[in-house]
């Protein structure tokens, strides 16, 4: 319990996460997005309702959101392997970059602190709305880069940068990846096993960040709110399969276009919060 706070708050408070977790696992499935570009503007409202410290609260929830991202990335991905939607090649190619790069942006997260990060959180999330909104996405190349090189100078930054959103490999990846002429679907795929590859180094990142820090909620450990996780992904992994189902069978135009005005105005709110 946190104290303070009634027994009736903390039940809004999980049936918030509840809600929340289910939310994310089906963009996590029918967009390739992430879950956790839903999770963190969520969890920062209510570590606002509940007096979270300013100097932790943002490390806290980016720290608990990758922590959701483990399960619901094992989900999503056992979805999309079933219906093939997974490059082998690609997966190979990038993934050992994005795990490094994520395990940098974990223990760089103490670093940064929480004004940096949700400095970087708005920034990212204007970047990526504007990127839903396009009619089209544009194409920077007919196939992604062939050289080890080439491959490592993309995937490092998007592992990196999404540690530090609290975000799956999805938001970054899947522009990237259909920029670089891969199948939507295809990317959509292949990034939610990037997310599984973001998260689990991230989270170690985190908790060793914030291990012996004052402020944080009850029940954490490092940058982790384990039950504030337990609750969220109790849902995500539920729903994410249905949202890889609702990806091969939808036009998701209409539905990116809510979803991009959601980020833009979280994005400002972040950066406003950050910058105030």
């Amino acid at each position: 319990m946190i104290a303070g706070f009634s027994i009736a708050a903390l039940a809004g408070l999980t049936i918030g996460l509840l809600i929340t977790g289910a939310i994310a696992g089906v963009l996590a499935g029918l967009l390739g997005v992430g879950g956790g570009i839903v999770i963190v503007p969520v969890l920062i409202v209510f570590a606002e309702i509940f007096d979270v410290p300013r100097d932790v609260a943002m490390l806290t929830v980016v720290g608990t959101s990758l922590a959701t991202i483990i399960p619901t990335s094992m989900s999503s991905a056992r979805a999309h392997r079933r219906k093939g939607s997974i490059d082998t090649g690609i997966l190979r190619g990038w993934v050992v970059a994005i795990f490094l790069g994520a395990l940098a942006g974990g223990f760089a997260s103490r670093v940064f602190g929480s004004d940096g990060l949700t400095i970087v959180f708005g920034v990212v999330a204007l970047a990526v709305s504007v990127n839903l909104a396009l009619p089209r996405t544009m194409q920077l190349a007919p196939a992604p880069p062939a050289s080890a090189a080439g491959r490592a100078a993309i995937a490092a930054p998007i592992g990196f940068t999404s540690a530090l959103m609290g975000i799956g490999g999805g938001t970054l990846s899947v522009p990237v990846m259909t920029m670089l002429s891969v199948p939507v679907h295809r990317a959509v795929g292949t990034a939610s096993v990037f997310g599984l590859a973001i998260a689990v180094p991230a989270v170690v990142g985190f908790v060793w960040a914030g291990w012996g820090v004052e402020g944080r909620p009850p029940g954490s450990l490092g940058f982790v709110n384990l039950p504030a996780a337990v609750v969220l992904f109790s849902t995500s992994v539920l729903t994410a399969p249905f949202g890889a189902t609702l990806a091969h069978k939808l036009d998701a135009r209409k539905l990116k276009l809510a979803f991009a005005g959601f980020l833009f105005l979280s994005g400002l709110r972040m950066l406003w919060k950050a910058l105030a």
